[in-house]
């Protein structure tokens, strides 16, 4: 199940703002501790990465990343992940690669469990 989602403006920027980022070759990534139970996420393409067709797969790469990997992620966090223009012509593997990599450096996956 997809996090609910930042929705204006206001709450992009107090991500941007008040919040600590991470890059790597395909994605920037802002986390904020929200004070919650729960996560937000907003994901940002700009028209810089390609039209509208490029923008959308993008978009859609990653939110399957959050949604996917969602499980592993510690709670309380409002994060902004943007798409670099070398994300265009990427397949899922490595989408999902550069999203969890950046959890790693923000330490945001939860740690796992010997049972």
């Amino acid at each position: 199940m997809l996090p609910n989602s930042l929705k204006n403006s206001r709450e992009f920027k107090k991500v941007y703002n008040n919040g600590k980022s991470y890059a790597n070759k395909y994605l920037v990534m802002y986390m904020y501790h929200n004070g919650t139970e729960e996560n937000r996420v907003g994901i940002s393409v700009s028209k810089k990465v390609g039209n509208s067709v490029v923008r959308h797969r993008a978009t859609r790469l990653i939110r399957e990343s959050v949604r996917l990997n969602n499980e592993k992620i510690k709670r309380g966090y409002d994060i902004v992940i943007i798409a670099r223009g070398s994300i265009k012509d990427k397949k899922y593997k490595d989408v999902e690669s550069a999203y969890i990599h950046l959890c790693k450096l923000h330490h945001l996956l939860q740690r796992e469990r010997d049972d």
